[in-house]
């Protein structure tokens, strides 16, 4: 790292290296893990780095209008006038003159002369000329797109799918910040005495509307409190634990988990499960490191004795299962994650409308490779964190159209979520109750 250690010049490395493909999260999380800095500034560089991410493609439109349109500008001097002009716009008590004067500093510390130069002119003409008005884009959907920091391509799927006005709400939420929920360990505890103990450790806690296992917390982070230190609460966003309310798991269910890692629904699972009654979920994933890591969340929540973690590609499950081995099967697939944005802001400018068209034949194999373990009379949930009809809808018919053995059910949820609506499956979308966007369909094998 340069000699220059601040919030800052930290904000502009993490950037720069997400720019190369890092994950923002985990380049955050080994910065400030290594660093000096104080609370205050760790906070604003969290603040800088994920405000920047959110709404990358706004500060670029305003950055081009400073900027000469062959002008070849290296990725940190980039990052440097992008965390400039998001502070500028986007935090109110940051005073420019300190803004200016560290990107100054950035730019000397990294730089030659010409850069800090360069870097000074461009930020003295946004603060003497003010950005462009987004108003001023004539076509609708590249309006959307710069305002909402969004690719057009992602905007017009929307549109084609929930139209121009639901489109616009989902765009409004994407950028603000995800609430904390916890599921409460059903196998240990209960709603009421989980909200009981965190808020007389100082959380204000509300009850989900969505999830029935869930609690909404605010506060100090929720895996610091002793309840998670003592597996009786482990953090879940509300619209994930959709999936497996949707299996209606019995206590003596045999569950198949094909997607298994981290394990925050095989937990979920085997919290409903009893092993004196002989329930079991089979837990998947491609990798022993994520399996490893599957069996230490189950130890922490002490559901260990009805959880089996083992290292499987769920499309070959041929090779260690026989047919109508299971009562219940989760296939919570591989995907583009688009409901996930507010927690994994890059996502959006990393994916493509192909990346989802190749995951749809991925999710099909695996659908169909499981179906076949599934028992007559058994429910198949297929569930995603995305919310395009392409890896969701779309999967689910194409999978039923070569699948005549199996039929749509309706998806019901311990609180009943959206019960008035038309369709059998079930697409939470991120403005719908301010959760992570998710899809979930329920399908039976007939008899």
């Amino acid at each position: 790292m340069d000699e220059l250690e601040t919030a800052r010049s930290m904000a502009v490395d993490a950037l720069t290296r997400v720019a190369g493909g890092a994950y923002s999260n985990l380049q955050l999380d080994k910065m400030i893990a290594h660093s000096t800095l104080n609370d205050a500034d760790r906070r604003l560089l969290t603040n800088i780095v994920y405000g920047t991410i959110q709404h990358q493609l706004t500060l670029e439109y305003y950055l081009s209008h400073f900027i000469k349109p062959n002008q070849k500008v290296q990725t940190w001097v980039k990052m440097t006038l992008l965390i400039s002009l998001y502070q500028m716009l986007y935090l109110d008590r940051v005073p420019n003159r300190a803004i200016f004067n560290e990107a100054i500093e950035i730019a000397k510390d990294r730089g030659h002369e010409g850069i800090r130069r360069f870097v000074t002119g461009v930020l003295h003409a946004v603060d003497r000329e003010g950005v462009p008005d987004v108003n001023a884009i004539t076509d609708p959907t590249e309006r959307l797109s710069v305002t909402y920091s969004m690719p057009q391509w992602l905007v017009l799927d929307l549109q084609k799918q929930v139209g121009d006005q639901k489109t616009t709400s989902i765009l409004e939420t994407i950028n603000q910040p995800a609430a904390q929920s916890v599921r409460v360990n059903a196998a240990v505890s209960t709603v009421a005495d989980a909200q009981a103990a965190l808020e007389a450790a100082g959380y204000d806690v509300q009850v989900s509307e969505v999830a029935g296992d869930a609690l909404r917390v605010d506060g100090q982070p929720a895996n610091h409190s002793e309840l998670f230190e003592n597996g009786q609460l482990t953090i879940q966003d509300e619209s994930a634990m959709l999936p497996v309310e949707a299996l209606q798991i019995q206590p003596g269910d045999q569950v198949l988990d094909a997607c298994a890692a981290p394990g925050g629904k095989t937990t979920q699972i085997a919290a409903a499960l009893d092993p004196a009654a002989g329930g079991l979920v089979t837990a998947l994933d491609l990798h022993e490191k994520k399996v490893k890591l599957i069996a230490k969340n189950a130890a922490r929540l002490h559901v260990a004795d009805r959880v089996d973690a083992m290292a499987l590609d769920a499309r070959k499950v041929d090779n260690e299962f026989k047919n109508d081995t299971f009562d219940k099967i989760l296939v919570d697939a591989p995907c583009s994650g688009i409901g996930l944005i507010r927690r994994k802001p890059e996502i959006r400018y990393d994916k493509t409308p192909e990346d989802s068209q190749h995951l749809q034949q991925i999710q099909l194999a695996i659908l169909d490779a499981v179906s076949r373990k599934l028992k007559r009379q058994g429910t198949l949930v297929y569930s995603t964190c995305t919310i395009l009809d392409t890896e969701n809808n779309d999967v689910v018919n194409q999978f039923l159209a070569t699948h005549p053995n199996f039929e749509l059910v309706r998806v019901t949820t311990t609180r009943g979520v959206k019960d008035d609506r038309t369709t059998d499956t079930l697409t939470i979308y991120p403005d719908d109750f301010d959760t992570d966007g998710f899809f979930v369909s329920a399908m039976r094998r007939k008899a």
